[in-house]
């Protein structure tokens, strides 16, 4: 496996780490998603055993936040030690982590960023593309060696 897949897959489990975290420990994101998937979106029956259902729901992604941070710092440790330099590991892990981050947050939360955000990751990408694309050249002192 490549240190960029690494990377990528870095990135991805930090984001979904931190949606774990958001709704291990945020409001009643986990309550109110048990409600509306049990009842339809009415309250009814169903979203009574959400009181308690919610709970056991919320350790799960606890734990899901500290297997995907384990998996995730296995991956980067990877692409640190499959990259040609560690700058490019640790951009391509914060790119995908952003674009991770942005899509889950959407996808669950319905959030939408600001244009800002978004030119603040496409410099980032922008960055990353030099760093993939930049030819490794020998310094003078390599060539004396030789």
């Amino acid at each position: 496996m490549s240190g960029s897949v690494c990377a990528l897959l870095a990135g991805s489990l930090g984001a979904a780490a931190s949606l774990s975290a958001k709704l291990s420990l945020g409001a009643d994101y986990v309550r109110d998603m048990c409600e509306a998937g049990l009842s339809g979106g009415t309250r009814t029956r169903g979203a009574s055993a959400c009181d308690w259902l919610h709970v056991p729901l919320r350790l799960l992604c606890a734990g899901l936040l500290f297997a995907c941070n384990a998996v995730m710092w296995t991956f980067f440790s990877k692409a640190l030690r499959h990259c040609s330099s560690s700058a490019r590991a640790t951009v391509t892990t914060a790119a995908s982590n952003f674009i991770s981050s942005a899509v889950l947050g959407r996808l669950m939360f319905g959030e939408s960023h600001e244009a800002l955000w978004w030119a603040g990751l496409s410099l980032t990408l922008c960055g990353l593309l030099l760093l993939h694309g930049a030819v490794q050249t020998a310094s003078p002192d390599d060539q004396k060696d030789k």
